[in-house]
């Protein structure tokens, strides 16, 4: 499916410096030794909010106000997004924590919600709703749409911040907006992540990580120009989630719903390469919180990178032709290798061993010439449901990361709009792309306003006509024996009201559409049938004769 052009202008109409609330002794934070594996990426997350309903509906001065105000009063938990990263005596980054603030920009997007394109973020996104980060560590930028509808979007720098962090960042922020208890404060006790002494790591890590000098230097045969690299929304039902899991599993060994749908996209990224005999990697990010968590190492409320990215690489020939369980089995083997204590603890003294000397992940820098990469992040922790500042929970969210690496980039999230569903952010050369659309595009859908019930929406309220096309009286299917049936006397002791129920729908979802004739058809017959049963409800109330109701 190609992405039309994406015309529309945004007007940044006010742009400030928001500070922390309270003032900060100033002081030098360093960067623990998994941070300093990050290359100098920013992040960027936005969440799209409809126009507030009247009743307690805010003007967008007003929703601006409470968030600037919010974002000052969280910003004394969390100082070091207000700091900035500056070079060490030794030529390492590490984070002033100074109070210098985070940019806030209010802007106008002369667009409507339900017309904005999100399957294509490089076109509707990128540099336009979520902001380019100039300078700090985080900058926010609120855009009010022409509709009322609201969009938030932050951009962090990911070598203070992973995502684990940053949704907690979000959440804090929400929960101070509408004066919650905020759940979890953050920590940054770099302690936890300290090197032992004397230090000891795998040689296996020396396959994962790589030292920056050891790289050669970056290809100028213009490859990455004839392919370009480019990012995708899509959504994907949890019955195509479900139906993947049933196909990764065999043997009694259920595998999980990523490794699932990764080895699926796996098997995708194979069929775009034309030379079978090359190698495909997969990488999967795996975060160390829980396994180097213990009484002494409380690491839930930990702020910073806690990260491993383990990878596979096997033969495209194999990738394509063997069944999606044995492609599974493969990635729960590799990432099996990065789910223990002792795995974290190596990487942290691996990356002791080689200090000061910069270092990255090897799939991040994977090169082209040695066949497809890609890497898959788990977003299930998107806490898409709980960033709500007052005026509504936002009917989507994602994360949007062209990382800049040579490799691509996954990441699944919950949907807003139905649960069990999910959004996949993709970060995939154009020929990747392409493959995946024509090969699995019933289970990737591109990401359109159907999928978010956006469809057809008004966003104002307005004087409504509504036309009674067809009235008529739908009896049992089947012929009942005309009969009085008594009220109870608890009956008796109701006046003669009337209650009504409604339900509303969206509008079918493409792949069981619906017209509303044959809707309505199903409705009749099935009441028919009902009533059946249901009979009391095809009679009518009467008198008898000692002037009581009963039913006829």
């Amino acid at each position: 499916m190609a992405a039309a052009a994406m015309e529309f202008s945004v007007t940044i109409n006010r742009k400030e410096v928001v500070v922390a609330a309270l003032p900060l002794q100033e002081h030098r934070l360093p960067l623990s030794n998994l941070d300093l594996l990050l290359p100098p990426v920013d992040v960027g997350v936005f969440f799209c909010y409809k126009k507030p309903c009247r009743r307690n509906g805010q003007a967008f001065v007003s929703m601006a106000r409470t968030l600037k105000n919010s974002l000052a009063q969280i910003l004394v938990s969390f100082y070091a997004l207000a700091g900035e990263v500056v070079m060490s005596s030794v030529g390492e980054p590490e984070l002033l924590c100074n109070n210098r603030g985070v940019d806030f920009m209010e802007a106008y997007a002369d667009i409507e919600l339900r017309e904005l394109q999100l399957y294509d973020p490089d076109a509707s996104v990128e540099g336009k709703l979520v902001p380019k980060k100039k300078d700090g560590v985080l900058c926010i930028q609120v855009t009010e749409l022409r509709c009322g509808a609201v969009i938030v979007a932050c951009t962090f720098d990911h070598r203070i911040a992973d995502a684990y962090s940053g949704n907690m960042f979000l959440v804090a922020w929400a929960e101070m907006a509408q004066s919650k208890t905020i759940s979890l404060h953050p920590s940054f006790r770099r302690s936890l992540l300290n090197p032992r002494r004397p230090g000891s790591c795998e040689a296996s890590l020396d396959d994962m990580y790589v030292p920056l000098s050891t790289l050669p230097p970056p290809s100028s045969n213009g490859a990455t120009t004839a392919d370009p690299i480019m990012s995708r929304i899509y959504y994907v039902t949890a019955e195509n989630i479900t139906r993947l899991q049933a196909l990764a599993s065999s043997k009694g060994c259920r595998r999980s719903k990523l490794e699932s749908l990764g080895a699926y996209l796996w098997q995708i990224v194979a069929k775009s390469e034309t030379d079978r005999a090359k190698r495909c990697k997969m990488g999967v990010v795996v975060d160390g919180r829980t396994r180097l968590c213990d009484e002494n190492k409380p690491m839930a409320n930990y702020f910073g990178n806690v990260l491993s990215i383990p990878f596979g690489e096997e033969r495209v020939e194999e990738l394509v032709n063997k069944p999606l369980s044995w492609v599974a089995d493969a990635i729960h083997k590799y990432v099996h290798v990065a789910t223990s204590k002792e795995h974290f603890l190596g990487l942290i003294d691996w990356v002791e061993a080689h200090r000061p000397e910069p270092a990255l992940a090897k799939i991040y820098c994977n090169g082209n010439e040695e066949g497809s990469a890609f890497v898959v992040s788990s977003g299930q922790r998107f806490p898409v449901g709980k960033v709500d500042f007052g005026w509504g929970r936002p009917v989507f969210g994602s994360y949007h990361f062209p990382w800049g690496g040579d490799s691509g980039y996954v990441m699944p999230m919950p949907s807003a709009s139905r649960e069990g569903d999910w959004v996949v952010y993709i970060h995939l050369l154009k020929g990747q792309i392409q493959v995946l659309e024509e090969e699995a595009g019933d289970v990737f859908m591109p990401l359109t306003a159907d999928c978010l019930g956006l469809h057809g929406e008004t966003p104002e309220f307005s004087n409504q006509i509504i036309t009674i096309n067809r009235e008529e009286v739908v009896a049992a299917a089947l012929p009942l024996q005309e009969h009085w049936l008594p009220l109870s006397n608890l009956d008796l002791l109701l006046p003669p009201v009337d209650v009504s129920v409604f339900f509303c729908y969206q509008k079918p979802r493409k792949h069981n559409d619906l017209a509303f004739a044959p809707m309505v058809r199903i409705l009749k017959n099935s009441l028919a049938q009902t009533l059946v049963t249901f009979y009391a409800f095809a009679g009518e109330v009467v008198m008898s004769s000692a002037g009581e109701p009963e039913l006829l």
